[in-house]
């Protein structure tokens, strides 16, 4: 299935956090935080949007409506919510 996001939204999949420490214990997963870091992964043709397919970006932690797609988590996001690219 493939998704186009309409207007000045985007689509991103999380990119999960760690398991374990650099140390090496496991992080269970009610201590760990929501992932901030996203891959985009398809972009809207709204006049704002300033990210390509393929770069990494840092986002607000509660924004975007999550969606399964062939049953992996994404997220598609107003691009006002993103705060950064990764380099």
């Amino acid at each position: 299935m493939k998704i186009r996001p309409l207007g000045n939204r985007v689509l991103l999949k999380p990119i999960e956090a760690e398991e374990k420490t650099k140390s090496g214990l496991y992080i269970p997963d009610s201590a760990k935080e929501k992932p901030l870091t996203a891959e985009v992964v398809s972009v809207g043709d709204g006049e704002l949007v300033k990210v390509k397919v393929g770069q990494k970006v840092i986002h607000e932690s509660y924004g975007g409506s999550e969606v399964k797609i062939e049953g992996v988590k994404h997220v598609i996001m107003d691009v006002k919510d993103i705060l950064a690219i990764v380099e």
